[in-house]
């Protein structure tokens, strides 16, 4: 017999991407929030601590790389049997093996990168794009059908290895360029169409916090090589 679809979810880390969450899943979940780090301000939500975790079928953890371990040891004591930890850090590898590590064996886990924020998701959840890492237990298959079925999210299944290697290119090249690209400005008057799309599509990124950046500049373990190979490619241009 098939287990029920989760009806409750913790959000810990209450910050812009916290929010983003939490506005889309309260039509279909009873959400909570909890940020161990700041107050979570004004909402219509319900604010529980961490030691009230085991109340939630689904936990998802919104914290930045730097606080994540930090996270872990925290709930860890507070979960019970069957529950689903979720991540959703830029970065696989290491956010995976620090879950399997930290966490309890008796909790599921799923690793979790949305491909859009608070600001590409302006117009709507249906037809972005979010990757889904399993770890641990069967429960990743219901949180799929729900990211499908109920957000429109379309899924894309990969190893946490798999992960930071593609998006080594597509994340942590884009935020360097971004990065780079704001270290040139003023922008020229004399600019081609082009050049505005190319900077428009950088500028998605270029409002991310620096933890961020960091996160997929200097914590994917495939970025180093690829930095090698741009500058290469440059140095023969």
């Amino acid at each position: 017999m098939s287990r029920p679809m989760p009806r409750s979810v913790l959000i810990i880390g209450f910050g812009a991407f916290g929010r983003l969450m939490a506005a889309h899943l309260a039509p279909h979940l009873a959400v909570a929030v909890c940020d161990p780090a700041a107050d979570p301000g004004n909402t219509d939500l319900q604010v529980v601590q961490v030691a009230g975790a085991a109340a939630f079928d689904i936990v998802v953890l919104a914290v930045p790389v730097p606080a994540f371990a930090g996270c872990l040891r925290q709930i860890a004591p507070h979960l019970r049997p069957g529950q689903i930890v979720i991540d959703t850090c830029s970065i696989k590898q290491e956010p995976a093996r620090l879950m399997q590590q930290l966490l309890p064996p008796h909790v599921q886990l799923l690793g979790c990168h949305p491909l859009f924020g608070p600001q590409s998701a302006r117009p709507g959840l249906a037809g972005q794009r979010v990757v889904l890492c399993p770890l641990r237990g069967t429960g990743w298959r219901r949180i799929a059908a729900f990211l499908r079925h109920r957000l429109g999210l379309q899924i894309v299944l990969s190893s946490p290895e798999e992960h930071d290697r593609h998006a080594a290119l597509t994340q942590g090249l884009t935020h360097l360029l971004a990065h780079a690209m704001r270290e040139l400005a003023p922008h020229p008057k004399i600019r081609t169409r082009s050049f505005d799309l190319i900077m428009e599509g950088l500028d998605m990124v270029g409002q991310d916090a620096p933890e961020v950046f960091h996160a997929v500049t200097r914590g994917n373990p495939h970025m180093p090589a690829l930095r090698q190979r741009l500058a290469q490619l440059l140095s023969q241009g």
